[in-house]
């Protein structure tokens, strides 16, 4: 294909880099900005978690408990066990008797609930130096050690988050590496998208709603996405950063596996922080009395903070160790100043020293992209970004229909029908999916087994269907007219939206007068807000498709009329 500029080679890289990863970047987009306030999302889908953040329990009196009774999970053991376990040795080892070799524990600032994990060592690995650990994971209310059902699925932290960067497509890590391909192809689609537009800031202030329908779509499209350009550029950037290491080029875990765990040994001894088992039993001191030293510690360097982050090493053995780490929410960069105690004596072994410059550019970029910090005006920024990308990519969609349906029309193809009809199922049918999953979670009893598996079966059925409706609707695209699947779908949206906040107040009693009121319960009240503004903003969408309809089909009379004048005299 040949080009007579260098501009109009960059507008087709952009144009069908655009559209082709658009599908996915959309996902990523929207998905992205509900894992913003993915805790939130989690205690409105689980009643049972609505309570005020908490700060870590006692390890002592508390969570120890709940560590023994944590059990190796019975689909990974299956799955696992076979590799892992040496056949020359015998048996394998029973699930519920493999040994504990590690614990940990995770909280942050908008958690009130605290997750827990536990890694259980294969006794007679295949592979000595590899990973030989089955785990097992738990949710508990930290104020009484309860566990939460592990029916109940945790809608924004194990669904929309994950689905922003995996697609939850697990198989093979093949969701990680779609995302990763769209992320590096955004970057491109971003350099030519400045490049054709080179009056970008005269752009940015330019939106001619009056004008035609194509020209208004375009004017948005430009506009959204200058508007949030170095948000866009900045996030797909730091995604592929902080995912090469460990999905895109994990060699440390495939071709250079001896290096690296030589080197993790080599660490382990400069660090003083024992890297093997001794294979001799001892007690554990308290663990309490280690976090209050870290606290210390902490305090006497004019940080003072809570624990997010506690593990165990080498669990009942005489070279265990405990980490703590401090919770960073006071801060952008993912900096845990960890502290390392003897597990037996609980004297400190080592103080991470503060990092190097690059690794300290480090953190904060990717404490930036992670936005565990407690700054609530910037989440809502970040929100504003995901959200302006997702109209950038949307408008994009339609004025690529919008430019060639007429000339599709004309020639009789059906590629204007398929790409709406995939635009639809990308813009508004993911939208409808997500509510119809909370609306689900709100109406399927919360004791129902497989509840969170339920949710996910209707969150890709509603999805499917939104795509089987658009695809029906799209037969006026190929005539050069609209799709009313648009317009449908978004009003669906608007009811949607109601009924969920509809169903949330009879199901758990916490109406909007409540959360905002007379009980304040900001994180279930925003989701419901959320949900009202999403419905306000769709029915003006759909009040705004109407008119733009509306014109258009009022040029096209007027150019069928012109057209028959033009006959008639000849």
């Amino acid at each position: 294909m040949q080009f007579n500029s260098t501009r109009q080679g960059m507008a087709w890289l952009h144009t069908w880099l655009g559209l082709i990863l658009g599908f996915v970047l959309m996902v990523c987009f929207f998905f992205g900005a509900l894992s913003v306030f993915d805790r939130e999302i989690d205690r409105w889908a689980i009643p049972e978690t609505r309570f005020d953040p908490q700060p870590m329990p006692s390890f002592d009196n508390l969570l120890m408990g709940v560590f023994e009774r944590i059990e190796p999970d019975e689909a990974e053991y299956n799955r696992m066990m076979p590799k892992y376990h040496d056949a020359s040795a015998g048996e394998m080892t029973p699930r519920l008797e493999l040994p504990a070799d590690e614990y940990w524990a995770y909280t942050t600032h908008r958690d009130p609930v605290l997750r827990m994990g536990a890694g259980f060592r294969v006794p007679f690995p295949a592979d000595t130096e590899g990973h030989n650990h089955i785990h097992g994971n738990t949710t508990i209310d930290p104020r009484t050690g309860a566990s939460v059902p592990d029916h109940h699925l945790k809608i924004g932290s194990e669904w929309f988050y994950p689905l922003h960067y995996s697609l939850n497509i697990n198989w093979n890590f093949l969701g990680f590496f779609i995302v990763g391909i769209a992320g590096f192809f955004m970057l491109v689609a971003l350099i030519s998208g400045v490049w054709i537009h080179r009056k970008i800031f005269r752009e940015l202030f330019t939106f001619r709603r009056h004008k035609s329908k194509q020209r208004s779509i375009l004017d948005m499209h430009n506009m959204t996405g200058v508007v949030a350009l170095p948000f866009h550029f900045f996030f797909a950037f730091t995604g592929l950063i902080i995912f090469v290491a460990f999905y895109y080029m994990p060699v440390t875990n495939t071709m250079l596996e001896p290096l690296h765990s030589a080197q993790q040994e080599i660490e382990a001894q400069e660090m003083g922080l024992p890297h093997e088992r001794a294979g001799i039993a001892a007690p554990m001191a308290s663990v309490d009395a280690m976090v209050a030293e870290a606290k210390r510690r902490w305090a006497a360097r004019d940080m003072a903070g809570e624990v997010g982050f506690l593990q165990m090493h080498h669990v009942g053995d005489r070279n265990a160790y405990v980490s703590i780490y401090r919770a960073g929410s006071d801060r952008v960069a993912l900096v845990g100043e960890g502290i390392h105690f003897n597990g037996v004596t609980g004297e400190v072994l080592r103080e991470d020293p503060p990092h190097s410059l690059a690794e300290s550019i480090g953190d904060f970029l990717a404490g930036l992209h992670l936005q565990h910090f407690e700054h609530w005006f910037l989440r809502w920024l970040y929100v504003i970004g995901g959200l302006l990308g997702c109209a950038c990519i949307a408008t994009g969609f339609m004025f690529f229909v919008e430019k060639r349906k007429q000339q599709h029309a004309k020639a009789g193809s059906q590629g204007s029908r398929v790409v709406d009809a995939f635009a639809v199922t990308t813009v508004t049918g993911m939208v409808i999916a997500a509510i119809a999953m909370l609306i689900a979670n709100r109406f399927i009893p919360a004791a129902t087994e497989g509840k969170g598996e339920i949710e996910k079966i209707v969150f890709w059925s509603v999805w499917a269907l939104s795509f089987l409706h658009a695809a029906w609707r799209s037969a006026p695209v190929a005539l050069a007219k609209s799709n009313p699947a648009w317009k449908e779908q978004t009003m669906l949206i608007a009811l949607l939206g109601v009924v969920a906040v509809i169903a949330n107040w009879i199901s758990t009693g916490d109406h909007l007068i409540k959360t905002i009121f007379t009980d304040p319960y900001w994180a279930v009240a925003g989701v419901d807000l959320s949900l009202l503004a999403g419905s306000l903003i769709a029915l003006l969408t759909v009040k705004k498709m109407s008119a733009m309809n509306e014109t258009q089909s009022k040029q096209e009379a007027g150019q069928e009329e012109i057209a028959t004048g033009e006959t008639a005299y000849e």
